[in-house]
């Protein structure tokens, strides 16, 4: 590896393991679309407990655990076949670099296809546990008692939107996964391509978090469901 390759390889890992401090940072100075929805989820597992019959609230969380399973199948078909050109042997890694990596020697072309795998398994695993964590979720719906109480109503709320936002947080993850792992790819191509795709992946990923219309929407929503 060039000292480009090592330079490019560390910025991706800044950017990737940097992301989520950099989010939590902005989230207390001006706010983010992920901190946003963290006060929306609430509010809405709270006015679950309001409604005698929860069928909408069951059919919500069944749409985000069917797109949940959707992104962790095709996360895992990704994952597979990266994995067959990685240890499928060096007939067929030499016909992979023919393809568009030629000038790559095989073991670093190995390490490459190893990053790539690597940010799909992580999100593999994100979107594994989200899963579990909606169907946490549906149960705990299923099971909200009828309560007359306004405390016990905020506080039931207050416990399901805990069950349910690092579920829907370990789902962005996943998704994020994603974008970091098309950067990865990009490396295919030099560290340049690498240093471009991890910086155009972070740039964009902060833009919807912070500035992008769906942002902007979601802020003013928050402010207009009243207190945190």
């Amino acid at each position: 590896m060039t000292a480009f390759d090592w330079t490019a390889l560390v910025l991706f890992f800044v950017c990737w393991l940097g992301y989520d401090p950099l989010m939590r940072l902005l989230a207390r100075k001006s706010g983010s679309l992920n901190d946003d929805m963290t006060v929306v989820r609430r509010v809405w597992m709270t006015a679950m407990t309001h409604r005698e019959i929860k069928l909408v609230d069951s059919q919500l969380m069944g749409h985000s655990i069917n797109s949940a399973s959707f992104f962790a199948s095709t996360n895992l078909l990704l994952v597979a076949a990266v994995a067959s050109v990685l240890f499928g042997g060096e007939g067929v890694l030499m016909g992979f670099a023919a393809v568009g990596a030629e000038n790559t020697p095989l073991k670093l072309l190995e390490i490459k296809l190893a990053l790539v795998m690597l940010c799909l398994i992580r999100g593999l695993l994100d979107f594994i546990w989200a899963l579990r964590q909606m169907n946490y979720t549906l149960a705990l719906i299923g099971a909200a008692p009828e309560i007359e109480s306004e405390t016990d109503r905020i506080a039931f709320g207050q416990a399901a939107s805990d069950l349910l936002n690092p579920a829907l947080a370990a789902f962005s993850q996943g998704v994020r996964a994603y974008y970091f792992a098309l950067a990865a790819a990009a490396w295919l191509f030099g560290p340049l391509w690498l240093a471009v795709g991890v910086l155009s992946a972070f740039s964009l990923l902060v833009y919807r978090q912070a500035a992008s219309p769906a942002a902007r929407a979601i802020r003013q929503a928050r402010r207009l469901l009243g207190p945190e």
